[in-house]
């Protein structure tokens, strides 16, 4: 103990922490910005607050506060830190302000990925999306009938404290027990912030129904088109959407942008993100990933192949489930060579007894099939029912690792922009821990290999 102590000696040759560092030194980290101010605050090298936050997320800690403490008494922190202790307070800012330079990051990853050998730049993903929870609770919304309500209950009450401070003037207005001038303005700012809630609601009613009618337009063509082929539609005629904003439509006064939906089992709501990700089947690492603000999948599933092409990652095959699919979605795959294979209804469980004994047909295809018919005759094929039931083996245990084994369930961060960075780290550090668990994989295989003729 007279003698300096080493921290390498500390941790173990193949531990996480060596393999994280040796990644983030070989990444570009110019774009990650600093305080430069000249404020007297402690500077850090961006190389070391950016392996600081990746380690920290890959072991399941999010909160800069608890990152700081961990710099105290984790050992391989401090390592990543050499005995160093940044606050909270720069840890939070450098995750911040370095939203851009994170995405950078991601993709530096994934070629470290693929320079080991446990990515293919081309090959199959399987996209689908999680309900993570916002910084927000659910109690803090507000629904579009109830806004109404609470602005005419305001308006009275401004209106009736106005008439009485108008007779509490004078000699009187040590009489009042109040002060009416605060009461009123506190009654007007809450009053705004209503007004504003309620004209975001509408203004997002507008963007709906804007693409309700294109929908319900696009519906009627195709009536007619087989009318006039002297054909009869099938089914009830289509309903226009309605111009009435729905009551039940909410606003958020804490993260505006967040949404009320579904979580868990389906059984209750929560203040939740969309989050989406989409995973390449072999590898099982997420090669892109997007946030979104709407419950339904749908409008979710474009973005996400442009994304992994944007990170040098070539779709040849989509998988995804009945959530996702769509004309558009579908067209929109072809349109870039990716073959779509989404789910049009429920699939079935286990192996039909007519497989086992070799009686199942393939049913034939109408001549002049719909899209859809199309789709779910493609999907009872051998072959593509093989690939599909890759989906389910390969994103939902990345969800599965991000939501238990790392602990990440809730975000930290409000606002879009901003809770998409955080996504963006969480997709990173999960990437990160499944590369090093690869390689190491890798070489434990080649080393018993090597072993084999020894032996």
């Amino acid at each position: 103990m007279l003698l300096p102590l080493d921290m390498r000696d500390w941790l173990p040759d193949d531990h996480m922490v060596h393999f994280i560092l040796d990644v983030v030194e070989a990444a570009d980290t110019s774009g990650f910005s600093i305080n430069q101010r000249g404020t007297g605050s402690k500077q850090y090298p961006p190389s070391m607050l950016l392996a600081l936050l990746v380690y920290c997320y890959c072991t399941g800690r999010f909160s800069s506060r608890v990152i700081e403490e961990a710099s105290y008494y984790d050992v391989a922190v401090r390592y990543l830190c050499a005995d160093t202790h940044p606050d909270h307070d720069t840890i939070c800012t450098f995750r911040r302000v370095n939203r851009k330079a994170f995405e950078q990051f991601f993709v530096h990853v994934l070629e470290v990925a693929a320079q080991s050998g446990v990515l293919k730049k081309v090959g199959t993903v399987s996209v689908d999306g999680t309900k993570i929870r916002a910084n927000a609770s659910k109690h803090s919304a507000v629904s579009y009938s109830h806004a109404q309500e609470m602005l005419k209950q305001l308006e009275s009450e401004v209106l009736a404290l106005t008439e009485q401070a108008e007779q509490c003037d004078g000699s009187q207005q040590q009489d009042c027990a109040f002060n009416l001038p605060e009461e009123i303005s506190r009654r007007k700012e809450r009053k705004a912030r209503i007004q504003k809630a309620m004209d975001v609601i509408e203004s997002r009613h507008a963007e709906k129904l804007k693409e309700q009618k294109q929908e319900y337009q696009r519906k009627l063509a195709a009536r007619e088109a087989k009318r006039a082929a002297g054909k009869k539609p099938r089914g009830p005629e289509p309903k226009p959407p309605s111009e009435e904003v729905p009551r039940k439509d909410q606003y958020h006064f804490t993260d505006a942008e967040s949404r009320i939906m579904k979580a868990g089992t389906g059984k209750h709501f929560e203040q939740c993100y969309n989050a989406q990700a989409a995973v390449e089947v072999e590898s099982m690492l997420i090669v892109s990933n997007h946030l979104g603000a709407c419950p339904n999948d749908k409008l979710e599933r474009l973005p996400s192949l442009d994304a992994a092409l944007a990170n040098a990652f070539i779709v040849k095959d989509v998988l995804a489930d009945t959530g996702y699919y769509s004309e558009n979605n579908t067209n929109g795959c072809e349109a870039r060579q990716i073959e779509p294979y989404i789910a049009v209804g429920k699939q079935s469980h286990g192996i039909l007894i007519e497989t086992i004994l070799g009686t199942a047909t393939a049913a034939l295809l109408p001549e002049k099939a719909t899209p859809k018919e199309r789709m779910a005759h493609k999907l009872k094929s051998p072959e593509a029912a093989a690939l599909y039931a890759l989906r389910k083996q390969t994103v939902e245990p990345a969800f599965g690792i991000i939501k238990h084994a790392m602990r990440f369930r809730q975000f930290l961060m409000r606002g879009k922009v901003n809770v998409t960075g955080e996504w963006n780290l969480v997709c990173t550090a999960y990437n990160l821990k499944r590369t090093f668990n690869l390689i190491k994989a890798q070489a434990a295989t080649a080393l018993s290999r090597d072993m084999a003729p020894n032996a």
